[in-house]
């Protein structure tokens, strides 16, 4: 049994969260340029409207902070009166902040997992009940391939994508039967304000757009598993299977950060 796709983003209710810049902005352009219908929601209020103003009366703008269920749910309630459903979420929202363990600070790792982890379990909360009642819609998370295995400075985000990895899996297995999609992304390095903070050289270095297009393809498709570039993701997908005497060895020599 495979899971559905998505024939045509036209007229489709879709809810992006994080919308304001990096890979959400990117993909809230191009669904609004396919002719779907785009809430757009992030803290940012001034950027979301900037972007609404190109989207020809197709955009909701909802300003929220992930790491409150008020405004999460508050949000949903406007989408579900303004348009009667959604057929999409997705949730783009996070936080990044380099950290290495002779730099560990707890409240930092707390926020960390509060929006990456917390955040996409708040706005899935909200949508689930209807999606499962209607035997439709999908579920998209960005995560990250930080959420393989242990990777230098992601002390608290590699957890955090970590468990967005474990939350889409069981997700998954849950909601087939159900009828309700979900698609786990997991981008390399992209171009975007998080990255701009490493002081490292960043393989396989994409664009904000690139991103976009694989994950509107991937969902298009019905893939569960939207990872890219490949060239990158698989690299380190094969470093999840090795022992870690190997894996510890290739990462001291050949991750460079």
């Amino acid at each position: 049994m495979k899971q559905k796709g998505i024939d045509s983003f036209v007229n489709q209710r879709i809810w992006v969260i994080g919308a304001s810049s990096g890979i959400g902005e990117a993909c809230a352009r191009a669904l609004l340029k396919a002719g779907s219908k785009v809430a757009l929601s992030s803290r940012r209020v001034e950027r979301l409207n900037t972007l609404a103003e190109s989207a020809q009366g197709m955009a909701l703008v909802l300003p929220l902070d992930i790491t409150h269920k008020d405004q999460i749910d508050t949000a949903y309630q406007t989408i579900l009166d303004s348009w009667g459903g959604l057929d999409l979420l997705l949730f783009v929202s996070g936080v990044y902040t380099p950290m290495r363990a002779d730099q560990f600070d707890f409240e930092i790792a707390q926020k960390t997992i509060d929006a990456n982890l917390l955040g996409p379990m708040r706005a899935v909360a909200a949508v689930l009940p209807q999606m499962i009642t209607e035997h439709s819609g999908h579920i998209a998370i960005v995560g990250s391939v930080a959420g393989y295995s242990g990777l230098p400075k992601a002390l608290a985000y590699g957890p955090s994508k970590a468990g967005i990895i474990n939350f889409c899996e069981t997700l998954y297995y849950d909601l087939l039967p159900q009828g309700v999609s979900v698609h786990m992304i997991s981008p390399g390095f992209v171009a975007t304000e998080a990255t701009a903070q490493n002081d490292f050289e960043m393989p396989a270095l994409i664009t904000a757009e690139e991103a976009a297009t694989e994950i509107l393809n991937g969902m298009q498709a019905g893939k569960f598993d939207i990872h890219f570039p490949k060239r990158f993701s698989g690299f380190l997908k094969f470093l999840r299977i090795l022992p870690y005497p190997v894996y510890f060895w290739i990462v001291q020599r050949f991750v460079k950060i």
